[in-house]
Parts: C-alpha cells; structure tokens; sequence
C-alpha cells in the first residue's frame, strides 16, 4: 500500500483539498475506472476549448501542478490528473515502470474522458508517463511540452545519493526537519511554507518507491512523431538539463524545441514556470 496509515492519508488529504479551495477556481472532480485503478481528475477551463492534459511529477498532486499553470484555463481546458501511487485521491496501485503500463494507463484516462486532439503537459515524473504514452500510442495526442522530465537522461548516480538520497532517508528515520530541507534546497530554486509541509507529510506517511529510474531506448525514441518541447533546467543534479537537451536532440526526431532554464533546479521557480507557461500559451 501507498500511504502507511489511513492517519497519514487523512492528513494527505486534508493537505491536497485545503490547496485546492486556495486556488479559487471554478473546477469539477471526476473519478474514473481504469484497468490500473481508479483515477481521479481536476477539471478547469470550458471544455469547448481544447484539451490540455496536466501531470504531475513524484510526490506531487493535481491541485500543486494546477498551482504552477493558473492561465492555462484561459484557451484550454485543463485536467489535472492524480498519478497513480503517489498522495493524493487517485489508487495506490504502482505501476511497473519499465514497461508501458503508466503510458497505457494515461491513454486510458484520455480516452474514458472523451478527449482528442490532446496537449500534453507532463512535469517530472509525468514527463516519463508522457512519453510512455507517445510510446504506446500517439493517436490521440496533438503536441507535447515537458519540463525537467524523468526518462531521457538521468544524473550522477553518487552525487545524488550522498545530496539527496541519504539525506531523505535520515529524514524518513527520524523525522529531523533539517534534513528535510537540506532535500528540497537540493531540489527546488524555490518553495514555500506548503510545499515544504506536503512533501514532510509525503515522506513521512507514504511509502516512496526509489527504484532505478530508466531512460527511453534510442530505437523507441526515433519512432515517436508527436511535436515535443523540451523545458530543461541547467542545475537539476537528478536530470541535468544540457545532458538532457544533447541527448533529446540525438534520440527524438520529433523534438520541435528545446529550452534550458538558467539558474533553476529540478523544480521550477514562479517566474520559470510563468516562461513555461507562456511558452504553452504562445504555441496555441
């Protein structure tokens, strides 16, 4: 099971629905069945607008990936979807993520909301579950932009245990909120009061998977025809944004731009995200 407790997913949940009410916006909650497990959905915008398909990364939620992309509603509309297995209102059932099953599962989702014609917009880990997708099938999706995604190169594996791996199991061991923030210094340009809050809570009641990330196979990579947008950060230590946007631009034939983010780490500042966002924004 994902959360250790029904206590840790209560306060969880109390978390993702107080940061929900914060973003004052007019949306509907759907939970769909899946093969995988049942998956629930934010949705804002008209839906006579075109769709945008929004996920989020590791120890993420539909309302924080909402948070960081407040105009998109503006052109289309947007479902935020709860990744499987990670906090939030969706099923705690993971996914093996050598194979296309996180991939076969969003085309699912995809299609049991109707939708075609889809923009793609994958954060992180949902960076790797859109590109699973592509892998799976494209038919059904229009364009894709991905920010520091996992799947197309990964960093040191030794600076990243001693930086942030051994840190984060300290932190889980003994709960020592100086740890903790040493993680998400590690991690984030920038993060409030919240996000620090959420991801304690995460690492403290949830049972995290630290499997080996995997990166796309160059054959799988060159079969994809689907436009992407690669958004880079140059110092992310997990997914170096120059290795990455070097090997992109060898492996995906498909890669319509690519952009390092200067000064940002893993995630995103404010401003970053707002570059990103307009960059969306702009190719509609």
């Amino acid at each position: 099971m994902f959360f250790k407790s029904k206590e840790g997913k209560e306060k969880i949940l109390k978390l993702y629905n107080q940061k929900l009410n914060q973003l004052n916006i007019d949306y509907s909650e759907k939970l769909l069945k899946t093969k995988f497990g049942n998956t629930n959905i934010i949705i804002t915008g008209d839906t006579k607008q075109p769709p945008l398909v929004l996920v989020h990364g590791t120890g993420g939620c539909a309302p924080l990936i909402l948070e960081s992309f407040p105009n998109l509603s503006s052109k289309y509309c947007v479902y935020a979807i709860d990744v499987l297995a990670q906090p939030n209102k969706s099923a705690e059932q993971s996914l093996d993520i050598k194979s296309l099953d996180y991939g076969e599962w969003l085309l699912e989702v995809v299609i049991k909301l109707g939708l075609k014609d889809v923009t793609l917009v994958g954060f992180s880990f949902g960076g790797l579950i859109s590109l699973k997708a592509l892998e799976y099938s494209e038919i059904l999706i229009k364009e894709v932009f991905l920010i520091a995604p996992v799947y197309i190169v990964n960093g040191n594996p030794l600076i990243n245990l001693w930086k942030m791996f051994i840190p984060l199991k300290k932190f889980i061991k003994t709960g020592n909120k100086q740890k903790i923030i040493k993680v998400m210094n590690v991690l984030f340009t920038e993060y409030d009061d919240f996000a620090q809050e959420f991801l304690t809570t995460t690492f403290l009641n949830c049972n995290m998977d630290f499997s080996p990330l995997p990166i796309i196979a160059k054959k799988s990579a060159q079969q994809i025809e689907t436009p992407i947008t690669i958004f880079a950060c140059k110092n992310d230590i997990m997914f170096p944004g120059e290795k990455m946007i070097k090997r992109a631009k060898k492996v995906l034939p498909s890669l319509n731009n690519s952009v390092l983010l200067e000064n940002s780490k893993h995630v995103p500042s404010r401003n970053n995200f707002s570059l990103i966002e307009k960059g969306i924004l702009k190719d509609f």
